[in-house]
């Protein structure tokens, strides 16, 4: 009796659907490491984004310019039920007929610790004109308008950039801004003076020039009639980004210089409204700019070559349990878990050493350590060096093959697919001629059992 279950256990642990269901559980089990290296990524992403909302929050975050927009007060009169009349105030907003911001960006990177930001300081000279406020299209009597409370309000994301006073020549005169947006509630922070304005005029010319501090990018918010940006810095690798994209740019080791130009008819909102008719969102939503991103993402970059790890362990798992079909070797389920650890610390090495080399070096170093630790071990469990040697090679192939998948992103599908359907046919072409229900005849089966 002993020797028929002693017989049943061999032939159980030595069945080829055996090993495949082990080498199953296995993926399955390596799959909760990997979900932590997912995790171990975010979180070093997490505190990448910390230091570098530090180091803004200390010179300035990213800027978005809004307006100038001027507000002109007006008298509203109501009457309640009794007949009786009250007054109250309102306001109404006119943007630039025409509006022009020209400046240049000059970037520089700080660091906190291992982690660096991209800050740049921007000298930005706005100008344009006003038509006299037309309230005839708002429905509003002339004798109701308070010309002289009127206000011009300029939207700063980040009041903090600011590093200089703000002078407004406007039609001719010398007035200085003062804190905060005025009576505009389409931006929560910004500066604002008080402008002289007649009932009766034309065209109102205006310039200013701001000294601003950000980081991460500049956006500009189109109020203009017609408006007009261009932006140049020495920052070689820009991204051009919001709801508009440049009508003309030049990008260089050297840097940039992109123009954009905007019409009324390409945004979402009007020349002119009263108070409230204009949500914030219409405005945010049209802004447009560049952005100065590091060139290369390590965290992303890891994220995108962790996704891959199931198929790697697949594979390289598929190599030794080739070799035991068609050597008659016996590789314990220990040694497959060795070999996938191996696999998956190659993923940490790489962000380990990416947030001090660059994705590219640190990439060629962890794949290297890997490919020459696993090769040495498989040298031996599989006793011979020549397996070893054609294990290195698999893994070779499939480190460089991820490498190249990771540039090509608009081609990674395409790829991905083509290789997945190379590696399809190696596998059929080398166990073609394998009997799976006796691989020791090296019969091809023909069905039978």
């Amino acid at each position: 009796m002993s020797n028929v279950v002693s017989d049943l256990y061999r032939s159980f642990r030595d069945s080829i659907l055996t090993k495949l269901f082990v080498i199953f559980i296995l993926i399955l089990v390596l799959g909760i490491p990997i979900a932590l290296i997912f995790g171990v990524i975010s979180d070093r992403e997490n505190s990448r984004d910390a230091a570098v909302r530090d180091i803004s929050g200390k010179w300035g975050a990213e800027q978005v310019l809004t307006g100038p927009i001027l507000t002109v007060p007006y008298l509203v009169h109501t009457k309640d039920e009794k007949g009786r009349v009250f007054t109250s105030t309102e306001t109404a907003q006119f943007l630039p007929d025409r509006l022009e911001v020209r400046g240049s960006l000059w970037p520089e990177i700080r660091y906190r610790g291992i982690f660096e930001a991209v800050l740049y300081r921007a000298d930005l000279q706005v100008e344009g004109n006003f038509l006299h406020p037309d309230f005839g299209a708002l429905k509003i009597p002339s004798s109701d308008i308070r010309w002289v409370d009127a206000v011009l309000s300029l939207g700063v994301s980040d009041n903090r950039g600011l590093q200089e006073n703000v002078a407004l020549d406007f039609d001719g005169r010398k007035l200085a801004f003062g804190p905060g947006s005025g009576a505009v509630a389409l931006f929560h922070t910004g500066i604002h003076v008080q402008v002289p304005l007649k009932a009766n005029g034309s065209r109102i010319p205006f310039s200013l020039r701001l000294a601003l501090n950000g980081s991460e990018g500049l956006k500009v918010i189109p109020c203009g009639r017609e408006t007009t940006v261009h932006l140049s810095s020495s920052w070689p690798s820009p991204s051009f980004n919001g709801n508009y994209l440049p009508t003309q740019r030049s990008v260089g080791d050297k840097g940039f210089q992109a123009d954009w130009r905007v019409l009324e008819l390409a945004r979402n909102f009007p020349q002119s409204w009263k108070k409230a008719d204009v949500p914030p969102s219409d405005l945010e939503s049209s802004a447009f700019g560049v952005g100065l991103p590091l060139t290369a993402d390590a965290y992303q970059k890891t994220t995108r070559t962790a996704k891959y790890a199931v198929l790697f362990i697949l594979l390289t798992f598929l190599s030794f349990f080739l070799f035991e079909v068609m050597s008659r070797l016996r590789v314990h389920p220990f040694q497959y878990l060795l070999v996938g650890a191996a696999l998956l610390v190659f993923y940490l090495l790489t962000l380990a050493l990416s947030e001090r080399w660059g994705f590219g070096w640190s990439y060629l170093a962890a794949s290297s350590a890997m490919i020459g630790l696993i090769t040495a071990y498989s040298a031996v469990i599989l006793a011979n060096l020549r397996r070893g040697l054609l294990i290195g090679l698999v893994l070779t192939v499939l480190y460089g093959y991820l490498y190249v998948l990771l540039q090509l992103e608009d081609y990674a599908l395409l790829l991905g697919s083509v290789g997945l359907f190379v590696i399809t046919g190696l596998v059929m072409y080398l166990t073609r001629k394998i009997n799976w229900y006796d691989p020791t005849t090296g019969r091809p089966g023909v069905g039978q059992p």
